[in-house]
């Protein structure tokens, strides 16, 4: 008897699991409602359908708001100013012009992809679309190549850097959310970004322009560049990775150094991303912005506007985190991954596919990611996964969370909106593109994971 009635308990938690991933496509591609708002609904709808009790579901939604945002808010804040002075003092179109200088014209499109996973680094991703798209255009204009050619290995890059790279948003995310190792998810982080954009960028960008072709806007210029003024390719460069090496210094350096030891507490606390980004964040104030000639008034005008896009996608996200939360302590998660788990499939595997089957519902990848971190999260904690293991778990989700993007992702329309390209071409360029570097990326993921 008591089997029967888990069972049923079990069965009717899954069902609200995935009843509440298709209430939530249906409210944001349907009824057209805001993404906060569809995530807020749901998430009440979860809690009640899954038997939890009403007063605790309103102090649950506050938890995940706040755990959410509480580490979010600060990054993103920081990295948003930081990527700005970086753009507007020319530093990363100086890596770029570098980059294609270094490689020519017939290698364009590996200089292309490289410039989009190092430039976007501390860019959100349509900010860094919105900011390198020039480059695109100019490349091909330049050497005669069809657009697609130079496009997909650019949005390639970008995407790589927001779906693995820290100290990108949502890796930075799903590492905190999982307790995961920073060093090791750099580590993981490369491994997957790098081979994901050439076979998705270069070498798939390649394949695809000799099927479908897309021209140069009419309305374009050749932008004008006063190349004096730029800052050099290689304290550009050292910026854009500055603070990298800060988190990763906090990983190396504790293996040389005696276990609880002040030192140990100080390279933990400088290489923490908050202290990082604040740091890398007050060097490219002081030694680029002021350098090359940006007035107080200035920079606290670039500081301000780069903060400003911040708000919505901070807001969706800790809706994001209250969804999660909600699947956490409703029971939700740990039935739907003790599914999972039953059913025969590995732990990295199961990442993979549920944040894969979140993406295409749903369409926003920082919300499969959350997503699939609050269904796994119960089953993870039991197993003892130290922090290498969970890095490696975490890029298997951020892999599966960027495939077969389609009509509900923003993304899908970005890349539309700013190459020209019809919902056919964009479904045969950048959701293959997508497919091919989310899944090459959880590949990384998976192997990592076997061996840790």
């Amino acid at each position: 008897m008591n089997t029967t009635v888990e069972t049923l308990s079990t069965l009717t938690l899954v069902l609200t699991a995935v009843g509440s991933v298709v209430l939530l496509l249906f409210l944001v591609m349907y009824a057209r409602l805001h993404a906060f708002i569809a995530l807020m609904i749901v998430s009440i709808g979860a809690g009640l359908f899954s038997g939890m009790p009403i007063q605790d579901i309103t102090e649950t939604m506050q938890k995940g708001m706040a755990g959410t945002l509480g580490f979010l808010a600060i990054v993103v804040a920081l990295g948003a100013m930081f990527g700005k002075i970086l753009h507007e003092t020319g530093a990363l179109d100086q890596v770029a012009s570098k980059l294609l200088n270094l490689f020519g014209e017939k290698r364009a499109h590996y200089a292309v992809g490289i410039a989009g996973l190092i430039c976007a680094l501390p860019l959100f991703f349509d900010v860094a679309v919105v900011l390198l798209i020039g480059v695109v255009f100019a490349v091909a204009n330049r050497t005669g190549h069809n657009v697609v050619r130079m496009a997909i290995p650019l949005f390639a890059g970008v995407a790589a850097a927001a779906a693995f790279l820290l100290p990108g948003p949502t890796p930075m995310l799903v590492a905190s959310q999982m307790g995961a190792d920073y060093g090791w998810m750099i580590l993981i982080g490369l491994c997957a970004a790098i081979p994901g954009m050439i076979l998705a960028g270069p070498l798939f960008g390649s394949f695809i322009s000799k099927h479908v072709t897309i021209d140069i806007p009419n309305d374009y210029q050749p932008p004008a560049k006063e190349q004096g003024k730029m800052p050099s390719f290689g304290f550009s460069l050292c910026l854009v990775l500055f603070p990298l090496v800060l988190v990763g210094l906090k990983t190396i350096g504790t293996h040389f150094v005696e276990p609880a030891s002040t030192l140990e507490h100080w390279l933990e606390f400088i290489g923490h991303p908050f202290t990082a980004l604040l740091i890398a964040c007050l060097v490219a104030i002081y030694g680029l912005g002021f350098r090359y000639g940006m007035s107080k008034e200035k920079v606290m005008e670039v500081c301000s506007a780069a903060i400003q896009p911040a708000g919505i996608i901070l807001l969706v996200t800790g809706a994001g985190g209250v969804f999660k939360q909600i699947l956490v302590d409703s029971g939700v998660g740990p039935a739907l991954g003790d599914a999972l788990i039953g059913a025969g499939l590995p732990i990295a595997v199961a990442c993979f596919v549920l944040a894969g089957a979140v993406r295409v519902i749903q369409g926003s990848a920082t919300v499969a990611c959350l997503t699939t971190v609050g269904l796994v999260l119960p089953v993870i904690g039991e197993l003892g996964y130290n922090g290498a293991q969970l890095a490696a778990l975490a890029t298997c989700i951020s892999g599966g969370s960027i495939i077969l993007s389609h009509v509900n992702d923003s993304g899908f329309w970005l890349y539309g909106k700013f190459t020209g390209a019809t919902e056919a071409q964009t479904l045969k360029t950048w959701t293959v593109m997508e497919t091919i570097l989310g899944t090459t990326g959880a590949i990384v993921g998976m192997v990592f994971f076997m061996f840790l």
